[in-house]
């Protein structure tokens, strides 16, 4: 590993750094933040591949949400009762978390509910989801300590298309504006003098007895004395086989006049998901159209995903709308596994991991984050 040329200068802002975070994600920026809480003499650099951040904390929905019916009961199948209320908690407590490093003003958040439909050929996943509502809201109540039910029932007021009568609405669910939150966090980190270096890639990292030499594409080898990877999807790169990377492809309109939907929207066991802002439809999903092409930390859309949003938008979502113009599309990786469980564990005495989010970026982030400040800073 062979040392870039660095000017007196530079490398005064490279030397004696006490921690290296690779992404400056939620879980990379709340890290950073947590990490100067417990101790603010520590030199932290953050270090991001993109030139803006390369993986979902800026390409997501922005959905401040802890799951609707049918995802928790495809969660339960995967996890035991107990495993299930704790995850429901920790995506709850997650949010709290994220609401303690901006507040609900500064990222725009709003709890307009969130909502689930079923479309007329999804009687069978409708029908369960009305049976087990109880259900669902019996573990969601003891997660939450809610005394009031998490879920209703609701009639289909929105006018959509091709969907049944009526679905369930998740009166706790929230929306933020994700750039928002974003500048929110990077600003904080400013003026805790937490240095955030964009475009810089991380090939591979060495341990030593002393310290842990971190190897960039671009600035060459870095010394830290501890590393934490905070990289999700893009983990596999650094760690194989520990998190499954997957693409999420996202489209949104142009300004739609007279617009009254509001709220967050799942369909399909969370497959697919939409939203309001500004004015706009932002629609995002068909993942389960194409697994195999979506397991990939490649950016970009496929005529085949793309098509199915626009049928959903235009046959669906907003079906009395004429001549509805789309403004933009993108996508996001998000990192996966076997369980919806993030994987936050020291690797040895001087790298540490907290990745492996499972879509829900969002809500567990910041708590993901702060644990990983926690377990690494002993």
């Amino acid at each position: 590993m062979a040392n870039k040329q660095h000017s007196y200068w530079e490398q005064d802002q490279l030397s004696a750094i006490d921690y290296i975070i690779v992404g400056s994600g939620i879980t990379g920026l709340s890290c950073a933040l947590t990490l100067k809480g417990i101790d603010p003499a520590k030199r932290i650099l953050v270090l991001e591949k993109g030139v803006m951040l390369n993986g979902a904390s800026m390409k997501n929905a922005g959905f401040a949400c802890f799951g609707s019916v049918s995802e928790i009961l495809a969660d339960a199948k995967l996890h035991s009762e107990q495993e299930l209320i704790e995850l429901i908690r920790s995506r709850a407590e997650g949010l709290e978390t994220l609401k303690t490093l901006v507040s609900p003003t500064e990222m725009d958040f709003q709890i307009n509910g969130g909502y689930e439909f079923f479309t007329k050929d999804q009687n069978a996943l409708a029908e369960a989801c009305f049976a087990q509502v109880d259900y669902v809201n019996k573990i969601t109540q003891e997660a939450l300590s809610s005394v009031s039910p998490v879920f209703e029932t609701v009639s289909n007021h929105f006018g959509f298309g091709s969907v049944l009568d009526k679905g369930l609405v998740n009166l706790k669910e929230g929306q933020l504006h994700v750039g928002k939150m974003m500048n929110s966090l990077m600003r904080r980190c400013a003026q805790e003098d937490i240095r955030i270096l964009s475009g810089v890639e991380v090939l591979g990292y060495q341990e030593t007895t002393e310290n842990c030499l971190v190897e960039t594409k671009e600035l060459g080898v870095l010394k830290t004395q501890k590393l934490l990877l905070a990289t999700n999807g893009f983990t596999q790169s650094i760690l194989p086989d520990l998190v499954i990377p997957a693409r999420a492809q996202v489209l949104i309109t142009e300004p739609i006049d007279q617009l009254k939907i509001k709220g967050t929207f799942h369909m399909d066991q969370g497959y697919y998901y939409f939203r309001n802002i500004d004015q706009r439809i932002l629609i995002g999903g068909g993942r389960n159209l194409d697994f195999k092409g979506e397991t990939t930390t490649t950016m970009g859309t496929t005529e085949q995903i793309q098509q199915a949003l626009e049928r959903t938008l235009r046959d669906v979502v907003l079906p009395k709308h004429q001549g509805i113009k789309i403004s933009r599309r993108w996508s996001g990786i998000m990192g996966l596994g076997g369980q919806k469980r993030p994987i936050i564990r020291a690797l040895s005495e001087r790298v540490f991991c907290g990745v492996r989010l499972g879509g829900m970026g969002v809500a567990i982030g910041s708590s993901v984050g702060a644990q990983l400040a926690k377990i690494s800073s002993k």
